[in-house]
């Protein structure tokens, strides 16, 4: 791991502005070395001294590049990842990893038949409050789960001027944040045995989805994922109920907001989230609850895994079959929300194709 892996960013919208292009740079072993855009003033107001390529295709064809990441449009992740792929990179892509589930399982093939690794940027296994539940589930403290629910709400009353908010595919709030939500609950529970989807468009002017609620069945488990862009009050981020316990936390994740601020790693504080979770557990008759310090938030860990990956030296931290389960049910859901009934979820449905 002498020589630093070389990468390409595809475009330098706000994914790429916020989060790719910073959380590379704080990787050793990584070298942010070329972004494709049309405009280069934009890119080198941040970056003065990388090179700007005119198209992805361009960036593609560049023999130094190993790894391209693809930070843009939910529509564009195919075939820019698809081109990617011809050209012998490895590659990233950020979520949704594509917008059909025939789209992701075409890339898995490919990626797999031309030896290259493919990952999906789902950062958000890597919150302080999400890895914090993951050591209270670990832990056996809750007991049997019978009750969690995630809540990721924003306070946006006006429709802005960007794709996501527009009518075409893969946009919309269930496919922006719905994906990280439905990560996070494969990630702990794997598959559901069925999937309900409740969509609405609550501001004046949405042409999208900005509202959803999903209720994934886990035998005598329910699982209640839920965003909102009109929510003055956001509720908690996580609500989780067991036999023998609960777990609440309040507060989304601090990493994005450090990043949108210029707070980049590595930093003293980085990923630290000063809002503590409580943890209630019940001893005999008497409940005891206590706070719970988060552990710390690491999004730059997901781009070590990845270049550990490319080495050979540890796993695909995302890999497209986790990613072809979340788009898979993105897709139920939305069949879901047209028929308004619950969707069985048939496991092998979603297996990456042999």
């Amino acid at each position: 791991m002498s020589q630093a892996l070389r990468v390409g960013l595809v475009g330098y919208g706000y994914a790429s502005k916020t989060f790719h292009a910073p959380l590379i740079a704080a990787v050793p072993g990584l070298k942010l070395t070329a972004i494709a855009s049309s405009d280069p003033a934009k890119v080198h107001a941040d970056w003065p001294d990388l090179a700007v390529e005119p198209s992805p295709q361009a960036l593609f064809d560049r023999p130094d590049i190993a790894l391209v990441v693809i930070p843009t449009p939910n529509e564009t992740h195919f075939p820019l990842a698809q081109a990617a792929l011809a050209a012998g990179k490895h590659v990233v892509v950020d979520k949704p990893f594509t917008v059909t589930l025939a789209e992701a399982r075409e890339l898995d093939e490919l990626a797999r038949s031309s030896g290259r690794m493919l990952s999906v940027f789902h950062n958000r296994r890597w919150d302080a409050d999400f890895l914090t539940l993951k050591r209270v589930l670990a832990s056996g403290e809750l007991g049997r789960i019978v009750h969690f629910e995630s809540h990721f709400d924003r306070y946006r009353p006006q429709v802005r001027a960007r794709w996501r908010e527009e009518s075409g595919p893969g946009s919309g709030l269930w496919y922006d944040l719905g994906s990280h939500l439905l990560d996070q609950a494969l990630h702990l529970f794997g598959l559901p045995d069925a999937i309900s989807l409740d969509l609405a468009n609550q501001r004046e002017g949405a042409s999208v989805d900005d509202w959803f609620h999903a209720l994934l069945r886990y035998g005598r488990c329910r699982v209640i994922l839920h965003g909102g862009a009109v929510v003055p009050v956001p509720a908690a981020r996580f609500t989780v109920h067991g036999s023998l316990g609960s777990f609440v936390k309040l507060g989304l994740d601090p990493q994005e907001e450090a990043l949108k601020l210029g707070h980049f790693p590595p930093r003293s504080n980085w990923g630290v989230d000063p809002r503590e979770a409580e943890l209630t557990v019940w001893r005999g008759a008497e409940a005891q609850s206590r706070w719970l310090r988060c552990e710390r938030g690491d999004y730059p860990a997901y781009y070590a895994a990845v270049r550990d990956a490319i080495h050979g030296a540890g796993p695909n931290p995302v890999s497209a079959a986790d990613a072809i389960r979340v788009i898979g049910l993105l897709e139920l859901g939305l069949q879901s929300a047209r028929e308004r009934r619950e969707i069985p979820v048939v496991a092998g449905d979603f297996a990456p194709q042999p």
